[in-house]
């Protein structure tokens, strides 16, 4: 599909106005959304008109099952903007269209991975990772919508990414991820959801190295360290009640996020 038309950008203008002001718009037709690749067309368009800063990248759809149950071969990327980014225990508030809360693994990348010639591997990925942290992830729309019906559905609408928060940073050392116990409770709520690792495209690293590959392929580069994260542990866990959203990952700690 041709994405650079009047009409690609009429949409792409009201979706980018939404975003940056905090506002809703009605859901975008199905040719933007049904279609994974033309989600992604739709994507990088909406990602040409902000000039805000990118502090990284998400995967998304990185649960095998899921992936099976929506017809998709792989998961998606997306930018991920500096005033979606918040520190550790900060509130969040949200609205009728944010529709879940995500537990993840994030990796800090070098900025020399942007010099990488080669393919990234499993045998030289770790050189790239900075450092490793557990972050949560409030997903939700610009879209007067609910539900995911396609993967094209959070690709087209910067990955239905609402805000991260990260938890403390960690140098990666020995740390393997592939098979890590991880839970997020709300105690007001009284709702606590348990996962591993393991759902995260098999293994974190799975993840990452798509990520990258994605990258070095469409030829996008940064003049800077940036994050890396990696899809959910726990699933989309819909937001029961407000409070604190307390997230931990074996060996790699905690984070929280107040829910207001």
């Amino acid at each position: 599909m041709n994405i650079k038309n009047k009409q690609s950008n009429l949409f792409a203008n009201k979706l980018v106005n939404a975003f940056l002001k905090n506002k809703f718009i009605a859901p975008l037709p199905l040719k933007y959304t049904k279609n994974i690749s033309n989600a992604q067309d739709f994507r990088k368009l909406c990602e040409s008109k902000i000039t805000k800063p990118i502090i990284g990248f998400k995967a998304g759809g990185t649960a095998i099952p899921v992936l099976k149950k929506l017809k998709e071969k792989e998961p998606f990327y997306a930018a991920v903007y500096a005033h979606n980014f918040l520190k550790n225990k900060k509130s969040v508030k949200i609205n009728k269209f944010t529709f879940g809360i995500e537990l993840e693994v994030c990796y800090l990348i070098k900025k020399n991975f942007f010099n990488l010639k080669e393919s990234i591997t499993k045998n030289n990925i770790n050189k790239y990772i900075s450092h490793i942290a557990p972050c949560i992830e409030v997903v939700g729309y610009r879209q007067k919508k609910s539900g995911i019906k396609f993967l094209g559905d959070l690709c087209s609408d910067f990955g239905g990414n609402f805000k991260f928060i990260i938890g403390t940073k960690k140098k990666l050392a020995n740390i393997r991820v592939d098979n890590l116990k991880t839970n997020i409770v709300n105690y007001n709520a009284n709702q606590s959801i348990n996962g591993n690792t393991n759902t995260v495209y098999i293994n974190p690293l799975n993840s990452l190295k798509f990520v990258l590959t994605k990258l070095k392929k469409d030829k996008v580069k940064l003049n800077k360290n940036f994050y890396v994260f990696t899809g959910s542990t726990v699933g989309v866990v819909p937001i029961l009640g407000k409070g604190f959203y307390n997230g931990n990952i074996e060996k790699l700690g905690s984070v929280k996020v107040k829910i207001i």
